[in-house]
């Protein structure tokens, strides 16, 4: 029997594309539900989702994804979804990749992650440069290649969603997806194309790049070992 899915949209002033996003996920993939999580935008990103009747929920105040992401698993884990798909308001994720994710996910996966480089080489940049470092920490930590680990189109199963909604130090992160694994979550790779974005500017500027790549290395490399262990929904050694 397959998962039941909830699309998960993440929404920080994403005014000019979150109507044509949404649309397009609606009309592509149908079949499967989906809720924005307005992360305190201060344009009208929540009064266009109220106009066309979207399903969102409103957070007064911006939390950053990692919060806003917790919420929508909360949402998910209370309406009994059995998994949950990251997807980007900026239409930089395509909807015709959703079943194929569902797909693998049901073969006995925790974590699907949407990749951009299974088939294909990364082209040469400061910021693949930095993924290539995060998928050598993530090997060095769990004995796993990831060859995108920076991707924001992931799909997480029954097992890891109570720790994503509960845990205040687990987020969507590749830090965190790699500590999962540590503790037994099994995790694949799918081939994916991605978009430019819309609209508007990615929130991740050089220095923000640098500061990312840093904290998440730091993360993988020293945190990780004074992280208490996470436990698996169905896991026997609690």
């Amino acid at each position: 029997m397959g998962n039941r899915l909830l699309i998960i949209i993440p929404a920080y002033n994403e005014e000019a594309s979150i109507v044509s996003t949404v649309e397009n996920l609606i009309s592509v993939c149908p079949q499967y539900d989906y809720v924005i999580i307005n992360d305190g935008s201060n344009d009208r990103t929540l009064s266009l989702c109220k106009k066309h009747n979207y399903n969102v929920i409103d957070q007064p105040i911006n939390l950053g994804l990692s919060g806003t992401f917790q919420t929508g698993v909360k949402y998910a884990l209370r309406n009994g979804y059995d998994a949950v798909l990251q997807f980007d308001a900026d239409g930089q994720h395509l909807p015709e990749y959703i079943e194929p994710l569902l797909n693998k996910l049901n073969e006995g996966y925790d974590i699907v992650i949407g990749s951009r480089f299974v088939d294909k080489k990364k082209p040469k940049s400061f910021r693949m440069l930095g993924s290539n470092i995060i998928s050598f920490d993530t090997y060095i930590l769990t004995g796993q290649k990831i060859s995108d680990p920076t991707s924001g189109m992931r799909i997480f199963g029954k097992r890891v969603l109570p720790i994503l909604a509960y845990n205040p130090n687990i987020s969507p992160e590749p830090d965190s997806i790699a500590y999962m694994m540590i503790n037994g979550a099994k995790v694949a790779e799918v081939q994916v194309e991605m978009k430019e974005r819309m609209a508007g500017k990615s929130y991740l500027t050089f220095e923000k790049s640098v500061m990312y790549m840093l904290t998440i290395c730091t993360s993988d490399m020293i945190f990780s070992r004074f992280r208490p262990k996470v436990y698996l929904e169905d896991s026997d050694d609690k």
